[in-house]
């Protein structure tokens, strides 16, 4: 087989990471210059700055008036600690598990917490687990969108309204791409470094009243870290949900989440960032319908994530390798991308199939997935070429 001739366009920014993700489009470190930096997070312009960052994403993320918004240490994986630590135990538990963060989950319930009553939903990738099994009497756990399997929930309509337990969502892939329907979410959490394209560190954690009252009706009968603590002497500690952290947050990095958040309601909020991360799907699907070597992870179209999507190679001759040769092209078909500096950490996540992540989410330019598009081709037929070679 002949290696064909390299593409004569390159994407203008190669950055497609599923986190931290690339930046907004048009951003410079020089963005940041207003930033508190050497002050006390405390201080009034410190806490200014907080406050505004927490009031920002309620009006970006369309989040609800009478639910709290908080900053948070740990990323997102702190965030959705601080609420199983917190708020489990109460009742029975139900996880969904069908990618590796929700299997972290299952992991932290079983075998840390070490709760009795929890039953594991669970599917391979590439799908969901059947939704109609999820009970309203128990607390749930889920991810929205499966940051290392490209599948998502297609909507809330699994979740009863009239639920009697609490429901945690880990939406760290899924916030500003898709619709999160906070009327069947009681947690809700993300990071700033998915698809705001923000700096790693820092989670936000928003709780409906539903929570609220959970965390002042129940305390868990382990000891709680400091960094989990959200309540004192039986109530919320509300100054957490108005800018003042639990311990000191980087001040430059609120600074280029506000960055991030004045570019999102530039650009149309909500509605905005969703529109373009769709349309950055739609160049990979189009891509994938004409491409006969690779298909998306996702087997049902419903489910497809517009942010995380992961593409496995389906070549037969590659299809039919073990899994270890299968995982092996994979990491080859990466590697060779960012030698070419084509594209920059592609490879899908170390615990799921083998294959391809691109992140699609609203700070990739849909141009970028065009010209990305001739060196994914490209770069598997040389990778076989090398293979029918040997």
């Amino acid at each position: 087989m002949n290696t064909p001739a390299k593409p004569a366009l390159k994407p203008t920014r190669i950055e497609f990471s599923s986190g931290p993700c690339a930046k907004r489009p048009g951003w410079t470190p020089q963005k940041l210059e207003n930033a508190v930096l050497g002050r006390s997070h405390r201080s009034k312009p410190g806490k200014a700055k907080l406050k505004l960052a927490i009031d920002r994403t309620r009006e970006v993320l369309e989040v609800p008036a009478d639910y709290l918004i908080g900053i948070v240490p740990g990323s997102d994986t702190g965030a959705v600690e601080m609420a199983m630590w917190s708020m489990l135990g109460a009742r029975p538990v139900q996880l969904l598990a069908f990618e590796s963060f929700g299997k972290d989950w299952v992991t932290d319930v079983t075998k840390q917490l070490k709760l009795k009553d929890v039953e594991v939903l669970d599917a391979p990738y590439g799908q969901l687990p059947d939704l109609t099994k999820v009970r309203p009497d128990a607390d749930l756990v889920f991810t929205w969108n499966g940051t290392t399997s490209g599948v998502r929930v297609p909507n809330a309509d699994f979740i009863a309204a009239d639920r009697e337990g609490i429901v945690i969502c880990d939406a760290t892939s899924a916030a500003f791409a898709q619709n999160l329907d906070f009327a069947k979410l009681d947690v809700v959490t993300f990071s700033w470094q998915k698809a705001l394209g923000g700096e790693g560190a820092h989670g936000v954690l928003i709780l409906s009243p539903r929570a609220v009252a959970r965390l002042e009706s129940y305390s868990p009968p382990w000891p709680m870290p400091k960094l989990f603590r959200m309540t004192k002497a039986g109530k919320v500690s509300l100054d957490i949900f108005e800018g003042a952290t639990i311990n000191t947050p980087s001040m430059l990095c609120v600074e280029d989440c506000l960055d991030a958040l004045d570019w999102a309601s530039s650009i149309g909020g909500l509605k905005g960032m969703k529109a373009r991360a769709d349309a950055n799907l739609a160049v990979l699907a189009d891509w994938v319908a004409r491409t006969d070597w690779v298909d998306f992870l996702a087997e049902d179209d419903a489910t497809r994530s517009n942010t995380s999507v992961c593409l496995k190679v389906v070549d037969l001759q590659i299809a039919a390798q073990p899994e270890d040769a299968q995982a092996e092209f994979a990491k080859k078909l990466a590697s060779v991308l960012e030698k070419e500096g084509a594209a920059l950490d592609i490879g899908g996540y170390r615990d799921a199939p083998a294959g391809l992540r691109i992140w699609c989410g609203a700070t990739v330019e849909a141009s970028d997935l065009e010209a990305l598009t001739p060196w994914l081709d490209w770069a598997f037929a040389s990778v076989s070429a090398e293979l029918t070679a040997a």
